[in-house]
C-alpha cells in the first residue's frame, strides 16, 4: 500500500442526531478522538473541551516515555476542567467523553484511551483492534460470560465503565508505548463508526484506499449507508520514513471546531447519573445508553441483572420450545383424526375390503386399518375391476364405500 506519510480528520453529525457531539484532531504529533456524553446536558462541550486541553500536548518529545507521560497529563488535566466548568455551569452536570489519542515520537507512538472510541492499526494488510472498550458488556466478554456476538446485540452494550467528566476525580486511563513502522497506517474513530461498519469493511477500505482523505470519507460514507443514528468522526495517520506523518496546519473537527458555547438553565436540563446520555443502540429506533460509575457493587448488580436475563431467556426458549411441541402433537391428534374419517375400498389379501383411513403411511406410522372384510373374491371380478380394487378406489363416506363393495359382488356373480 501506498502511503503518503499524512493525516486526516472528518466527523458528520450522523442522520438522527440535532447536533455533532463528537470532536477530532489531526496535528502535526498528535491525533485524537473525542465522544461526547450527556445529549443536549452538554456532549458537544465535554468532547470540545476535553480536546482542546490535550491538543496543548502537540509537539515533540525527547522520548516515547515523555510523549506517553504528557497525555495522560493532558487528559487528568482535561478530566479536571471538565469537573471546573460542571461547577461553573451546573446545567452541565454529568457531561462527559471518551478520549483516543496516540502522540507519535520517532518510531514509536504513546497512546492514551478512557471509553468506548477505537484505536485500529492496519500493518502487512491486517487489520488489529488496539484499544479495548471500557464497557460492561466487554467486561462480559473479557471474563468469558458472553461472546463478541452475544455482546453485539446485549441490551446492555452501550453502558460504559469509563470517561472524562464530573463523575471521577482520578479516572483510570488506558496508556501504552507501541513501535511503529513505515507503512503503517492508524485509524482513530468515535463508536458511531465501529459500531455500524464491520471489521472488514473498515480493513478493506483503509487497505485499498491509498489516500487518507479519500479512505476517511470512504468510511464516513459507509456508516452514513447503515443509517449513521450516531455522530461519527474518524482520524487516520499514515507512518512513513521521514518521521513526519501530521497535518500541518493542524485539522479539528466536529464540535471542537465550533465557538464553544454555553446555553443557560432554562435551555438545558440537569442530568444525574446514573440516567446520562451516551451512544445510540444499533437499532431501529433511536435509542441513548448510559455512563455508571465502575465499581464492583454496581458490576456486581449488572452481572446479576445479566444472569437474570439469560434466565429468562432460556425459560422464554423453553416455554416456546413446549407451545411447539404441544402444537405439533394437538396438529398431529387432529389431522389423523381427520384421517380416519375417510373410507376405500382395497384388497386384502384375495378378497376385497373397506378400509378405514387413507392410503399413505408416515414412516413406521400407519394411518389405514380394514374397517370391513367381505366376501367378494379377486379373482372372481373382472381384470379391469381387479385392477381397479388393487390401485384402491376412494369413497365420499362409509354408505358409498358399501355401495362400492355391492356394483363389485354384483360384478362378481
Amino acid at each position: 500500500m501506498a502511503t503518503s506519510g499524512k493525516s486526516t480528520a472528518v466527523s458528520h453529525v450522523g442522520k438522527i442526531r440535532a447536533n455533532n457531539q463528537d470532536s477530532g484532531y489531526a496535528g502535526s504529533h498528535l491525533f485524537v478522538v473525542a465522544d461526547g456524553m450527556g445529549g443536549h446536558a452538554g456532549g458537544d462541550v465535554a468532547s470540545a473541551i476535553a480536546l482542546k486541553r490535550v491538543m496543548d500536548a502537540d509537539r515533540q518529545y525527547a522520548s516515547a516515555a515523555d510523549a506517553e507521560f504528557a497525555l495522560q497529563s493532558a487528559l487528568m488535566a482535561a478530566n479536571s476542567l471538565l469537573a471546573e466548568t460542571v461547577f461553573e455551569h451546573p446545567e452541565l452536570t454529568g457531561m462527559g467523553t471518551t478520549v483516543s489519542a496516540i502522540l507519535r515520537s520517532g518510531s514509536q507512538i504513546a497512546l492514551a484511551h478512557i471509553g468506548d472510541s477505537r484505536i485500529y492499526l492496519l500493518r502487512d494488510g491486517k487489520l488489529k483492534q488496539i484499544t479495548a472498550d471500557h464497557t460492561f458488556v466487554q467486561r462480559l466478554v473479557d471474563s468469558g460470560r458472553i461472546t463478541q456476538e452475544e455482546a453485539a446485540v446485549h441490551p446492555r452494550r452501550s453502558v460504559l465503565m469509563r470517561v472524562l467528566g464530573d463523575v471521577d476525580a482520578a479516572p483510570d486511563i488506558d496508556t501504552t508505548v507501541l513501535d511503529v513502522q513505515p507503512g503503517d497506517r492508524w485509524l482513530l474513530c468515535s463508536d458511531g463508526l465501529s459500531s455500524y461498519v464491520s471489521d472488514d469493511k473498515i480493513e478493506h477500505a483503509l487497505r485499498t484506499i491509498p489516500d487518507v482523505n479519500a479512505a476517511a470519507e470512504r468510511l464516513l460514507r459507509d456508516s452514513l449507508d447503515q443509517g449513521a443514528p450516531d455522530n461519527v468522526t474518524a482520524v487516520i495517520v499514515d507512518i512513513d520514513e521521514t518521521g513526519e506523518s501530521g497535518s500541518n496546519p493542524a485539522i479539528v473537527v466536529g464540535s471542537a471546531a465550533l465557538p464553544l458555547t454555553f446555553e443557560g438553565e432554562s435551555g438545558r436540563r440537569p442530568l444525574r447519573l446514573p440516567s446520562l446520555l451516551l451512544h445510540p443502540l444499533k437499532s431501529t429506533q433511536h435509542e441513548d445508553s448510559h455512563f455508571e460509575p465502575e465499581s464492583d457493587e454496581y458490576l456486581d448488580e449488572l452481572i446479576l441483572e445479566d444472569r437474570r436475563r439469560a434466565r429468562r431467556r432460556r425459560i422464554t426458549w423453553l416455554v416456546g420450545i413446549i407451545v411447539i411441541i404441544v402444537g405439533i402433537v394437538v396438529a398431529l391428534l387432529l389431522g389423523y383424526r381427520w384421517t380416519q374419517s375417510l373410507y376405500y375400498v382395497g384388497a386384502n389379501g384375495s378378497t376385497v375390503a373397506i378400509y378405514q383411513g387413507v392410503q399413505q403411511d408416515i414412516g413406521p406410522i400407519s394411518l389405514h386399518s380394514v374397517y370391513t372384510e367381505t366376501s367378494v373374491k379377486l379373482n372372481d371380478l373382472p381384470t379391469y375391476m381387479r385392477k381397479t380394487v388393487t390401485d384402491t378406489i376412494s369413497a365420499q363416506d362409509l354408505s358409498d364405500a358399501r355401495a362400492i363393495i355391492k356394483r363389485l359382488a354384483d360384478a362378481g356373480k
